[in-house]
């Protein structure tokens, strides 16, 4: 294709990858696409390690950095707070809840303390601004072409970055109103992303949303648009570009790859999954946030619970849980299976098997072909 996004980020394809696991991002950008690292989960020198190997291994093709730096966060105007100081903070009734739960499960407190996070407690959050332009400056050491922040405008020192080094800067949003505020702050690209999508979402659907922000940012200056949220086959990304979308950012779709950083048991519960089986729950950060239905999430929900934490105090409490959880069913524990969740969209429900990237990267292409053949037929008939 020939389009103004390939022609940007120099790209056979506009489909945009963002994933947590190094191999999608390699695997997508060689096949065509153009994948995004999501680095918030990264020190700066695992970080450097991460970007050193995507370098080493994408043979030279286009790839992106996301960060999540919230505009809205509990410990947002503190200085060098680390994990153990933050965990010190956390309520006893949702360590008592947490305890509970997991027990309820097969999964005693001292599996918790012994197997759960393995992030040290003097590790500072990278969601803090300070400590994500630190992520930022590593990744501006090597030849990325993009980079994207996400939970709002983009700090101004961010934008400045990535015009001195040339690299355009993205932010997603889920409401006309935010799109708009990132227009005039001066991104570069901006991601519509419905509330079908898997992580932080808001409520508008995609096919709604993406007209809304079009009509929005036009009279304030031309923004490409990619349109994200329960994207997972190549209709579906010509039916967004129809309405004016520069191309389609994924998320969900990769998870079940072969090359993807989840869990088997999570791909196995991908497949069995419907698209009703996803929920927008607190649960997990603190934040509305689109994942797998489970008895994690059900807890969280339901009665009795004292009330998902701000983020971050929320994923302090849900990623030791959450690891134990995985690492019992792992070992066969059937209890501990049900608590297993991700991140995951609405389209859940097209995933029905395991492919490598290359496939899922090429099979939306055949789709996309298809579905522009079906429609020029219907104009001609």
């Amino acid at each position: 294709m020939n389009t103004p996004v390939c022609k940007m980020f120099g790209i056979d394809f506009p489909l945009f990858a963002f994933t947590h696991c190094r191999d999608v991002v390699a695997a997508v950008s060689r096949a065509g696409g153009f994948g995004v690292l999501g680095a918030t989960a990264f020190s700066p020198a695992q970080l450097e390690e991460e970007l050193r190997w995507i370098d080493d291994h994408i043979d030279g093709k286009p790839y992106g950095i996301d960060v999540l730096i919230p505009e809205n966060l509990s410990i947002k105007g503190e200085k060098d707070v680390t994990r153990g100081q933050l965990a010190e903070r956390l309520p006893q009734k949702h360590k008592d809840f947490v305890r509970d739960l997991l027990a309820k499960h097969g999964i005693e407190s001292s599996q918790m303390l012994e197997e759960g996070s393995t992030r040290a407690p003097d590790a500072h959050f990278s969601m803090q601004e300070e400590h994500a332009l630190k992520l930022i400056e590593v990744s501006f050491r090597h030849p990325i072409k993009l980079i994207a922040n996400a939970l709002g405008v983009p700090p101004e020192r961010m934008i400045e970055m990535g015009r001195k080094h040339g690299v355009p800067v993205a932010a997603l949003v889920g409401a006309p109103e935010h799109a708009v505020r990132q227009a005039k702050a001066g991104v570069d690209i901006i991601v519509a992303q419905g509330g079908e999508a898997g992580g932080h979402c808001g409520e508008v659907s995609t096919i709604v949303l993406i007209p809304e922000v079009l009509r929005a940012i036009k009279p304030i200056r031309n923004v490409p648009v990619l349109a994200a949220g329960g994207i997972m086959t190549g209709r579906q990304m010509a039916a967004c570009m129809a309405m004016g979308a520069a191309g389609v950012w994924t998320g969900s779709v990769w998870l079940a790859t072969q090359e993807s950083e989840t869990s088997e048991i999570f791909r196995e519960k991908m497949i069995e999954a419907r698209s009703r089986d996803t929920v927008r729950s607190k649960g997990r950060t603190g934040k509305p946030a689109r994942q797998l239905k489970s008895a994690w999430t059900d807890a969280w929900e339901g009665a009795g619970t004292p009330g998902a934490l701000p983020m971050p105090l929320q994923s302090l409490i849900s990623e030791p849980a959450l690891e134990v959880a995985q690492r019992a069913a792992a070992r066969g524990n059937p209890k501990a299976r049900e608590l297993v969740t991700y991140f995951v969209g609405q389209g859940v429900g097209l995933v029905d098997s395991v492919k490598t990237c290359r496939t899922v990267v090429n099979e939306f292409m055949q789709d996309f072909a298809e579905a522009l053949s079906d429609m020029q037929a219907l104009t001609e008939e």
